[in-house]
C-alpha cells in the first residue's frame, strides 16, 4: 500500500478540507482529494427537500459515496480523512475498511447540535477508525455511539493565510478602523453580544453573513471577507473578539488559533480549553463570561494601549510557537492512527 491521503473536504482556500491538503502536500503525502460539495449538486428544490424532510440528506450522497469507494479502489491509499458532516454512507465506509483504509474524520461540527444532526451520519461515524473532535464535551457521546477511539484534537491555523497584515494605505487603514471585529456568521445567539456593543458606543466591524439581516447588527455589517480582508481588518481593529457556539458545546473555535495568527489583541469567551491554551486571565488574552463583563474588559483594553501591544505579542507568541497549525494537527492524526 502506497503513503496516499484520500482527502474528502472542501478545497476552498478558507476550509479545513483546504488547510489539510496543502498540509499533506508539505508533508510529501502523495495526496488526492474529493471535493464534498459534489454531493450537494442538485437541483434548489431537491436540496431544500432533502434537507428538511430527509434529515439534512445531501441530494448526491449515494452517488458520491460510491465515487470514494471507487476511488479507494483504484488509488489504494493508506489513509481517508474526511472532514465535518461528511457525506459518506455507512455501507460505503464498511466496504473503504475492507479495503484495508484507515478511515478518520476530522469532526469540525458538533453532529449532535439541532442545527447539524443528520440521522445517516450518525448511523456512518462509528464506522471510522479513528474521530478526531476539537471540542471535549461531545467525546463520551461519540464513544456510546460507537467510536471507541474519538480523540480530542483542537482547531489550528494555516501559516500561508493566518499572518499579520497591514493596511497598504491611510485610506484603507480608515476604511477597516475598529473598535472590535468580530469574524463570523450571524447566528442568533451572537447578535445579542454585538447588539450590547453597539448600544455601548463601541466602533463594531461585523464580517460574515446575514448582520445586515438584523436591524441591530446591520449598520455595523462589512460582508463577507476574504483572507486578505481579514487579515487588514485584525490588524486594523484594536480588539478582535473570540466567541464560541454554546449549542456546539465548544471549547475553541478556528478564530481561537487563528485571530492571533494574524495578530489580533483577543477578547476571548472564557472557556476550560481556553485557558489551557492561553494560560489565565491576561496572561495572552482577556477572558469575559458575561456581556456585562465583555463591555468593561472591552473599555479597559482600548484605555490601555500597552495592555493591547503586550497581549497581542503574548498570544501570538503562544500559537505560533505551539505547534498549532493544521500540519502539526494533521501529523498527530497520522502518528496516532499508525501506531
Amino acid at each position: 500500500m502506497n503513503e496516499t491521503l484520500l482527502l474528502v473536504g472542501n478545497p476552498d482556500p478558507v476550509h479545513v478540507g483546504a488547510h489539510f491538503r496543502s498540509s499533506a502536500e508539505a508533508l510529501g503525502l502523495h495526496t488526492v482529494v474529493c471535493d464534498l460539495t459534489e454531493a450537494y449538486d442538485g437541483a434548489f428544490w431537491q436540496n431544500r427537500v432533502n434537507w428538511w424532510l430527509h434529515g439534512r440528506r445531501p441530494t448526491r450522497l449515494q452517488e458520491f459515496s460510491a465515487k470514494v469507494l471507487e476511488t479507494c479502489r483504484n488509488v489504494q491509499p493508506k489513509w481517508l480523512l474526511t472532514t465535518g458532516v461528511a457525506p459518506l454512507e455507512e455501507a460505503a465506509l464498511k466496504e473503504i475498511g475492507k479495503l484495508h483504509v484507515r478511515r478518520m474524520n476530522y469532526l469540525t461540527d458538533d453532529p449532535w447540535n439541532r442545527a447539524h444532526r443528520a440521522p445517516w451520519f450518525l448511523r456512518a461515524l462509528p464506522q471510522y477508525d479513528y474521530v478526531f473532535s476539537p471540542r471535549r464535551a461531545i467525546l463520551s457521546d461519540l464513544r456510546q455511539l460507537g467510536c471507541m477511539s474519538a480523540c480530542h484534537l483542537p482547531f489550528a491555523y494555516e501559516p500561508e493565510l493566518h499572518f499579520p497584515e497591514s493596511p497598504a494605505n491611510d485610506s484603507e487603514r480608515a476604511r477597516f478602523a475598529s473598535d472590535i471585529l468580530f469574524a463570523g456568521g450571524a447566528d442568533r445567539d451572537r447578535v445579542p453580544y454585538m447588539a450590547t456593543l453597539i448600544h455601548a458606543g463601541f466602533q463594531v466591524a461585523l464580517y460574515g453573513g446575514y448582520w445586515e439581516r438584523y436591524p441591530q447588527t446591520a449598520g455595523s455589517a462589512r460582508g463577507h471577507a476574504d483572507a486578505q480582508t481579514l487579515r487588514k481588518a485584525v490588524s486594523a481593529a484594536k480588539v478582535s473578539l473570540c466567541l464560541v457556539r454554546r449549542a456546539n458545546r465548544d471549547g475553541n473555535v478556528m478564530r481561537t488559533f487563528e485571530l492571533p495568527a494574524m495578530g489580533a489583541c483577543m477578547l476571548t469567551e472564557d472557556t476550560e480549553e481556553h485557558r489551557e491554551i492561553f494560560g489565565d486571565d491576561g496572561e495572552a488574552v482577556s477572558f469575559f463570561r458575561t456581556r456585562e463583563e465583555m463591555v468593561v474588559k472591552l473599555r479597559h483594553l482600548l484605555a490601555h494601549n500597552g495592555e493591547r501591544s503586550r497581549l497581542k505579542e503574548a498570544a501570538h507568541r503562544v500559537v505560533t510557537k505551539g505547534h498549532n497549525t493544521y500540519r502539526d494537527r494533521l501529523e498527530a492524526m497520522l502518528e496516532r492512527v499508525t501506531t
